[in-house]
C-alpha cells in the first residue's frame, strides 16, 4: 500500500531497501472505534482515522469525515427548507435552496477541527474536504442591511428528541461582517463533489476557513443582522474555554476570532528494520495558523533536546500539511513526542501546553 512507503524527502534515503515491521500504538488514548458513526443526535460522533492519511490522498472521504453533532430525527418536518433573513435589514425575506444554489461555487479544500478534539476522541476530530457553497457576502447582499448592523448572527436548526448528556442545544454564533469577509466564509451545499448529508448538516452547512468547527453551524435556518451589543449566544459560551477566550464574556463584541492556532502533532510511528537495524519512522501532520511556518522541531521526553524534523514543507494553511522525521530511540520505554514551532511571531497556544503530545512505548531498539 503506498501510504506505508517512505514519503520523499531528506529520510527517504534512511529507509530504503528496508522493510516496515508495523505501525506502534500511541498509549494513553480512548480505544473509541475510527471511522464508524456512534451514538445519536447532540451526542453522536465520527472519529476520523488520521493514522491513513497520506501526502497523496488529503482528502478525507466523505463517509469518514469526523461528526461532532448528528442529524435530528426532527429534520424531516422542516420542508420546504427555507433560510430567514432579517433582523437589521430594510426588508426581510426568506431564501429557498434553489436561490441559494444559484449563488453557490467552488470553494476549494479546507480543513476542519472540532475546539473539543483530544485524546478521548484520538484527535479524530479533524478532517479535509473540498467543498462548494454561496459566498456569505454575496448571501447578504440579497436585503439591505441597516447603517447599525455590524454583526450577523447565523443559526441552525438544533432540536432533538432525546435530551444530550454532552451538549447544551442551541447552534448559533455570531460574527463582525469582516470576519465573514476576511475568512471567505460561506454556505456550504456540497462536500467532496455530492450533495451534503445530513450529518454534514444538509442541506446548508455555514464554514468559516480557518475557525474551529463549532462555529461552522449546521442545518442553517436562518441569519439574523445584530447590533454591537448583541449578548452572546448560548454556543458561543459553552466553547468559550475551548476557543481560547479570555474567561466566558457577555456581550459577542468581547469574543475573539475562534480561528485556530497553528499546531502540529505525529499522527503515526511506524517500526521499520534497515540493514538488520529497527528505525523508527515518524509521520505527523502540521495545520492551523494563518501563513506558513518555516521551522518545525520535535522532541522525544522532556530531558532531551528539540530538534528539526527531517523532511517539511508547509506550503499553505487552509489544509493539513505532513511531516516526517527518522528516529533511532536510545533504549526501550515510553516517549512522549510533542512539536513546536520555531518562529517566534506565530501564535501556538494549544502547541505550547503540550495539548497535542502523544506518546508510544519502544520495545526493541
Amino acid at each position: 500500500m503506498s501510504w506505508l512507503e517512505p514519503s520523499t524527502g531528506e529520510d527517504k534515503d534512511r529507509f530504503q531497501g528496508g522493510k516496515q515491521l508495523g505501525i506502534l500504538d500511541f498509549v494513553g488514548e480512548s480505544p473509541a472505534p475510527l471511522d464508524t458513526a456512534l451514538g445519536a443526535d447532540l451526542d453522536g460522533r465520527l472519529y476520523t482515522d488520521l493514522s491513513r492519511a497520506t501526502p497523496e490522498d488529503v482528502v478525507t472521504p466523505t463517509e469518514k469525515f469526523y461528526i461532532r453533532t448528528r442529524a435530528s430525527e426532527l429534520l424531516e418536518s422542516q420542508k420546504p427548507w427555507l433560510i430567514r433573513l432579517g433582523g437589521l435589514v430594510d426588508q426581510p425575506l426568506n431564501l429557498t435552496l434553489e436561490e441559494l444554489k444559484r449563488m453557490v461555487k467552488p470553494a476549494g479544500l479546507h480543513l476542519m477541527e472540532c475546539a473539543g478534539n483530544g485524546r478521548t476522541a484520538r484527535f479524530g476530530m479533524l478532517s479535509v474536504a473540498d467543498w462548494a457553497g454561496a459566498p456569505l457576502p454575496e448571501v447578504l447582499g440579497v436585503v439591505k442591511i441597516k447603517p447599525q448592523a455590524t454583526r450577523v448572527l447565523i443559526s441552525g436548526f438544533d432540536r432533538y428528541l432525546t435530551k444530550s448528556k454532552t451538549s447544551i442545544p442551541g447552534a448559533s454564533w455570531i460574527f463582525t461582517l469582516e470576519e465573514l469577509r476576511s475568512s471567505k466564509a460561506f454556505l456550504a451545499m456540497e462536500m467532496n463533489g455530492q450533495p451534503l448529508l445530513k450529518d454534514h448538516g444538509a442541506p446548508v452547512r455555514l464554514v468559516v476557513p480557518g475557525w474551529y468547527g463549532c462555529t461552522c453551524i449546521k442545518w442553517v435556518n436562518e441569519i439574523t443582522l445584530v447590533h454591537d451589543d448583541v449578548e452572546a449566544t448560548s454556543q458561543m459560551q459553552e466553547f468559550a474555554t475551548r476557543t481560547l477566550q479570555l474567561g466566558v464574556p457577555r456581550l459577542a463584541k468581547d469574543y475573539r476570532a475562534a480561528s485556530m492556532d497553528q499546531a502540529a502533532m505525529p499522527i503515526r510511528v511506524e517500526k521499520w528494520v534497515v540493514d538488520g537495524k529497527i528505525k523508527y519512522r515518524v509521520v505527523g501532520i502540521l495545520w492551523g495558523g494563518a501563513r506558513p511556518v518555516k521551522v518545525l522541531e520535535i522532541r522525544f521526553n522532556p530531558e532531551e533536546d528539540y530538534v528539526p524534523v527531517d523532511s517539511f514543507q508547509q506550503t499553505t494553511n487552509d489544509l493539513w500539511s505532513f511531516w516526517t522525521h527518522a528516529w533511532t530511540p536510545k533504549r526501550p520505554g515510553i516517549y512522549m513526542i510533542r512539536l513546536r514551532v520555531k518562529d517566534p511571531p506565530v501564535p501556538t497556544r494549544r502547541l505550547d501546553k503540550g495539548y497535542y503530545l502523544r506518546s508510544v512505548e519502544i520495545t526493541e531498539v
